[in-house]
């Protein structure tokens, strides 16, 4: 095997095992927060703010190795300008298309409830923007995770 095959897999296997990590992380962070704005609590600098902060960080980084894929992946932008969009199967689309354009937009929502909640004094606030951009950013991560790759 060459080594940009040997740079593939390490590649796929990281962004595929990271991926736990990140999900963990992120359920972690939007629990957090529910229970945080739900129960009343104070924001405090030492728990609150280092999880949503570690699921923010956890996020990007799998985003940018995800592009990385996608950009030397056959699945990724090699199958649109193989196949072109009208010859992507539902397989295909999902990861050439549907799974990179949605986590970009989940990890813009999830950044936005980032910078939201640091413009806001009350911790109320800061937990209300967290839990809803986070829990979005991780519910459209989750409708897109090709689930098939995973369990198949």
């Amino acid at each position: 095997m060459d080594n940009s095959g040997l740079a593939y897999q390490w590649i796929q296997a990281l962004h595929s095992y990271l991926a736990y990590f990140v999900l963990a992380m992120l359920i972690f962070a939007v629990a957090n927060a529910l229970m945080g704005w739900m129960g009343k609590k104070d924001f405090t600098m030492h728990k609150d703010l280092r999880i949503s902060l570690f699921a923010l960080i956890l996020s990007h980084i799998q985003l940018l190795v995800g592009l990385l894929l996608y950009f030397i992946s056959g699945s990724g932008l090699k199958a649109i300008q193989t196949l072109g969009m009208g010859g992507l199967n539902s397989a295909a689309r999902l990861l050439a298309v549907e799974h990179p354009f949605t986590n970009i937009i989940a990890i813009v929502l999830i950044t936005i409830g980032w910078s939201r909640h640091k413009k806001f004094m009350e911790s109320e606030k800061k937990f209300k923007s967290i839990a809803i951009f986070y829990g979005i950013g991780l519910l459209l991560i989750l409708s897109r995770i090709p689930w098939g790759q995973w369990f198949g």
